[in-house]
This record gives structure tokens, sequence and C-alpha cells, in this order.
């Protein structure tokens, strides 16, 4: 089991921990509803630092990357961000990642906790072509400070104008006296805010320094369980549950991530798909009756025939009430389809909704 620079500080702060990903990572500290609001309203900090990092460079970087990722990288300039995918050759999903431009000839890709090595394996497999490749994964701590109040509790510790970053850019300034960070106006939560790269030396120091600037504005640490009911109130996938190996991104609702004006892994077989049309597809929905939807869950019609699977399911804090993401039947994936979820031999009626379930 390995642990994030912060990890002591977590269990000091006596937050519950578990095994994620192969970290010792937290859950939550004083609950997830808490952490959760407090997210939605205000601001809190997520200790993501088992995630991984790969710094991709020489004159070659943009080609490599355009050949292993779905979307165009070549739309990027210095200091924008790109969401993107690793296609597989069988039309699935190596894992979904972060795009970062610094230069024409150095980028960054932040990838999933628990494929840090499939993805490094994957991508050298494509590097044929001379790129240096970095895995920084181990040096680097990853902190994001979520919610709408998070630019204006930062703002006094670093010089960059926090606030009129763009979504999907970020700069490399000084943060909590620490130089070289990269501050990225990103995050898995849809509540706004930061994430910052900065070296694992240094993350006690940054932790810290956050936590003294937020205290005016009600700054709580969050953990893992908070940030899958943020992410799930979005919509957006969390790799190994709504997507993986034998997803394709067509299905689920990543299409616009799927650039065909460019060669990259399976792009011929993917975009005969576009042209048929899938056969199921990623959809949210609700529970109309009592039920909590989890993980591998069989979902049916009301005659009991087999339509789908869900892949996520919680219950919302924000609007307090079950929802759930699953791979259905093309055409039960639209909304104001009745399905019925088996949950303990039961069935519970439950509708398709339109995504996001919460609306900023």
């Amino acid at each position: 089991m390995k642990n994030t620079a912060l990890t002591q500080v977590h269990i000091s702060l006596g937050a519950k921990m578990t095994p994620f990903a192969g970290y010792n990572m937290p859950v939550q500290y004083g609950g997830i509803n808490q952490e959760h609001a407090a997210v939605r309203n205000g601001v809190g900090v997520f200790d993501v630092s088992h995630m991984g990092e790969f710094i991709l460079s020489g004159r070659n970087a943009l080609d490599l990357i355009q050949k292993v990722t779905s979307n165009d990288a070549s739309k990027l300039t210095d200091g924008k961000v790109q969401y993107s995918c690793l296609p597989n050759e069988a039309g699935g999903i190596v894992d979904d990642l972060l795009v970062y431009r610094f230069t024409q000839e150095k980028y960054m890709l932040v990838v999933n906790a628990s494929n840090i090595e499939k993805d490094w394996n994957w991508i050298m497999r494509y590097n044929t072509i001379g790129v240096e490749m970095e895995n920084v994964s181990d040096q680097t701590a990853l902190l994001a400070v979520q919610g709408p109040k998070a630019a204006e509790s930062m703002q006094l510790l670093t010089d960059v104008a926090l606030a009129a970053m763009p979504y999907y850019t970020f700069v490399t300034g000084t943060f909590a006296g620490v130089e070289n960070v990269v501050i990225s106006a990103t995050g898995y939560t849809g509540a706004g805010g930061f994430e910052i790269y900065v070296p694992s030396m240094q993350a006690r120091q940054v932790w810290n320094a956050i936590f003294v600037a937020g205290e005016a504005f009600g700054i709580v640490p969050a953990g893992l369980g908070a940030r899958d009911t943020l992410r799930l109130e979005m919509g957006y996938c969390l790799y190994g549950n709504d997507i993986d190996d034998t997803t394709s991104p067509l299905e689920a609702g990543l299409g616009w991530i799927t650039k065909f004006n460019k060669d990259f892994v399976n792009a011929v077989a993917l975009r005969k798909q576009k042209e048929m049309g899938v056969e199921r597809k990623l959809a949210g929905f609700e529970m109309i009756e009592r039920g909590i939807p989890r993980h591998g869950y069989p979902v049916t019609d009301e005659q009991g025939k087999l339509i789908g699977r869900v892949t996520s399911g919680t219950q919302s804090p924000s609007l307090q009430k079950a929802i759930g993401l699953a791979y259905v039947e093309k055409d039960w994936a639209e909304a104001g389809k009745e399905i019925y979820l088996q949950i303990r031999e039961k069935k519970v009626k439950a509708t398709i909704v339109n995504l996001p379930f919460f609306k900023t």
C-alpha cells in the first residue's frame, strides 16, 4: 500500500482511510454529505496525489499524443488543457486523461492512479519516434481546491489572478511560497476551482497554507466519498465503473472527445461504429421508487427483460434523490423512459433523465 505525502496529515485529522488504486486514501473526514455541501457551496480540498503525471517532450511529442489519444491535441495552445482518452485496439478505453500543453514540445498527461503502469506501457508501445517520456507521478502531489469560493480563498497565496483564469487553462507560478507550481483551472466536481500540482516535498507546506488562507471561507478537507458523489451529480465518468477496456467512447457519450480528423489508435473501427450507431449507451437515471442503485445491478424493462446494467449510483446529497448511470440498449436511453433495477430480488422503478443531474 502506497502513501501520499499527506497520508499522516489525513490520519491526524481523523479521516476514515481506505485502500484505493494501491494507495491509502481518505474516504471522509466529518462526513460525505457535509464535505459535498462545502464543495458545492463554498470550498473544499481533496488530496488526489495518487493520480499519475507523465511529461512528454521533444519535437515529436505532439505526434505521439495525437496517435494514442482520441481528442485533437493539435488544437491546444500553451497554457491550455484538454480532456481526452486512450482508445485501445478492441474498441474500448485504456484510460481517460488530461493533456496539458506547456510548449510546442512539452506536454503533461494526467492519468488515473489505478492505470499509471498500464498507461505508461501503452504509450511507450507507440513511442517509436523518440519522444522523451518521464514518469513524475511519485514526485508530484496534487491538491484539488474545489468550489465557488476557491478563487477568492486562494488568492492570498499567489500573484496569479485566479478568478480571471478561463476553465481548462493553467499557469506555472508561485503558490504558497513554492515556485514553479502548476495552477490549473480544472477539477472533476462541477463546482469550479483549481488543481494545484506541487513537488511532493512541499505538499504539507502548501496544504497548511491553503487551510490558513481558506479558514475565513469555511474550507474543509474532503475525501473520495464526496469526490464520487460530486462527479456523479455532474454525470462525469469514473474509470473502472462507467468506462473501461470494454466500453467504447461513443457508447459512453464521449463522442465529443473522439475526433476523426486525424489518425489515432482504432480510429477506423470507431469511425465505423459512429456511422452504424452504437447498440448501447451510457444513460443517467433517477429512482422513482425507493432504492439506492449500485454498480452491477441489472436493469430491465417492465416485463423483466434484461436491457442493461448499472455502472454508478448514489444518494445525491444536493438533489436528495437516488441517481445513477447505466449502460442500456440504445432504444432505452431516451429521457423519460421508465426502467427497472433489480435490487435484492425486487424490481424497483426508475426513469431515464438528461445529464447532468445537478444543474449549475
